[in-house]
């Protein structure tokens, strides 16, 4: 997740992170983008928060359905029905005559209207485990979500500050070429008019053309990473935009690692998803071991039973309970209590696991943010010798003292001070947000470093 100072890289993410719904129309006219509105863009649209965002959905839903089993069921039902019975075909016969009687072989046909409602209860103590257990997964999944939007926030706002860092060295780039194309003009006229060799020109022209590749790889590489933020955050790739936010470089004082740390550990949204996976899996456990315990049923009804609704209706009702006790269940609630025993020891090692990838990620950030510091003041430094050592060399090259070799070293020197300037605010940038993430507060970190806080 974290970047090293002085790093070209953004920051790293992977699977449907990466991806994105595709939103809106090409426009011809271009799209001005600013940071908020892209991070806005891709907590809407990418594909990773939109994926967490229906994982907390189902959470949820899961919790609903464990807090309905321990609720009671109720049932609706009306019938009547009419019947007409062949006592004969059901094997009734009376064979002994009976003076002045005659056995019917058919009766009916007769009504019977039955309106009825039932109700039944399950009360158990492993169910209400259970929805314990699912009440705390979907906490975790809340939380889960979060994290995904902080993740989301993380990578857009580093690819964002990435393109400002490629649009920079762009721009100094041109710079240089300009300077190269002023040197190459100078060394021709000079050659011409016999005061240098062909050589020197031959070198000035070789460093044209190496900032004009410079220049040209470097435009390609903008353009690659406009393509991932459009991605990242849903935008058309048809579509042209423009960064409107110019990050400023700020220096922090130094921060205090173990502060930082604790707050890591009580404020990051996945450290706090895993200790609720704990949980869950620990009422989880409690609940197989509950299936050992007795369980209480309930069940009754009451309608209006009758000929017909009208005729000989009369209200009826039943009402039952009793107690299930399991005897014998052959083993299976061993095994289940094996199996929680099992999840619970993967969530109690996955919870140390974040815990310790919390604080590596507060002190990584906290290494990178201050090796950047160091390498923007150095850089500065360096920026300012090169740019003067270019401008002596170019002003002896001018006397006929040195050649172009002193020349195109000194244009060499501020390139490549140049360039390690603007990688060393990138760095120092991304280290900020990354630190932001570390200790779960992602969004007041980029706020910050916007207003140069």
């Amino acid at each position: 997740m974290q970047t090293p100072a002085g790093s070209n890289s953004s920051v790293q993410i992977q699977g449907a992170y990466q991806g994105s719904v595709a939103n809106g129309t090409r426009s011809p006219a271009v799209f001005p983008l600013s940071l908020e509105d892209a991070i806005k863009r891709g907590l809407q649209y990418n594909l990773g928060a939109i994926g967490a965002g229906e994982a907390a959905r189902q959470a949820r839903a899961q919790r609903l359905a464990m807090a309905a089993q321990m609720l009671p069921d109720i049932f609706g039902n009306v019938r009547e029905s009419v019947q007409k019975i062949n006592l004969a075909a059901e094997g009734f016969r009376i064979t002994v005559p009976i003076p002045g009687f005659q056995f019917p072989t058919v009766i009916g046909p007769f009504n019977n209207f039955d309106a009825r409602a039932s109700v039944s209860e399950n009360l158990s103590f492993a169910s209400f485990r259970n929805w314990q257990s699912s009440r705390e997964r979907a906490h975790s999944a809340d939380l889960s979500l979060q994290d995904s939007r902080d993740l989301v926030a993380l990578a857009v706002s580093g690819s964002y500050l990435q393109i400002t860092a490629s649009a920079a060295r762009i721009q100094t780039a041109k710079a240089q070429l300009e300077t190269a194309q002023a040197v190459y003009q100078q060394a021709v006229d000079r050659n011409k008019s016999g005061l240098n060799a062909r050589i020197d020109v031959n070198r000035s022209l070789v460093e044209l053309q190496t900032q004009q590749q410079r220049l040209t790889s470097l435009t390609n590489d903008f353009e690659k990473q406009k393509l991932a933020l459009a991605r990242l955050i849903g935008l058309p790739l048809a579509q042209t935009f423009n960064l409107t936010d110019r990050v400023p470089y700020r220096e922090l004082p130094p921060p205090n690692v173990d502060d930082l740390v604790q707050r890591a550990l009580t404020s990051r949204a996945d450290v706090l998803a895993a200790g609720a996976q704990q949980k869950a899996a620990e009422l989880s456990r409690r609940a197989a071991v509950a299936e050992y315990l007795p369980a209480l049923e309930l069940n009754g009804d009451y309608g209006v039973l009758g000929v017909t609704p009208t005729n000989q209706a009369h209200g009826t009702y039943t009402a039952a309970g009793g107690i299930r006790i399991p005897i014998f269940r052959s083993g299976r609630i061993r095994a289940d209590i094996e199996q929680a025993d099992a999840a619970l020891a993967q969530r109690k090692a996955e919870y140390e696991d974040l815990k310790g990838r919390a604080e590596q990620d507060v002190r990584v950030a906290v290494l990178d943010l201050t090796a950047a510091s160091q390498l923007v003041k150095v850089s500065e430094s360096n920026r300012a010798l090169a740019a003067d050592t270019l401008d002596q060399a170019r002003d002896r090259f001018r006397s006929g003292v040195a050649d172009t070799i002193e020349v195109v070293q000194a244009q060499e020197s501020v390139a490549a001070a140049e360039q390690d300037y603007i990688s060393a605010v990138f760095a120092s940038n991304l280290a900020q947000v990354s630190l932001a993430r570390a200790i779960g507060q992602t969004e007041k970190g980029i706020t910050n470093l916007l207003q140069g806080k």
